[in-house]
């Protein structure tokens, strides 16, 4: 399947949706629908990291002073579940593996 994890006021977001064709793409806005356990855990499952899914650029991050404290997989999983701007964005899922959107570069993991 093919999926896309965007927030539409992510500006990112809306750069990336716009340079590529999304209409094979399952588009999930993660304000109105949340990332569920189970697409959470389908994404570790490729990934093999909570923390690599984490944004720590997200404003919150810095308000919750997160940056000062170790945080386990178990804590970055519970944090993206929690509050949907600590999912990083956007999330990329196709044939060919999971993209995640990291600054100017996509970090690829195949499955």
């Amino acid at each position: 399947m093919k999926k896309i994890y965007y927030l539409k006021t992510c500006d990112t977001c809306r750069r990336i949706l716009k340079e590529m064709d999304t209409s094979e793409y399952i588009l999930q806005e993660i304000k109105t629908a949340p990332i569920t356990v189970n697409q959470l855990e389908a994404l570790y499952n490729i990934t093999k990291s909570y923390e690599v899914l984490f944004s720590k650029r997200a404003k919150k991050y810095k308000q919750m002073d997160l940056k000062n404290q170790h945080l386990t997989e178990k804590d970055y999983r519970q944090l993206i579940l929690d509050e949907y701007t600590f999912l990083k964005r956007p999330v990329i899922v196709n044939e060919k593996g999971v993209f995640v959107e990291n600054t100017k570069k996509l970090v690829t993991f195949s499955k």
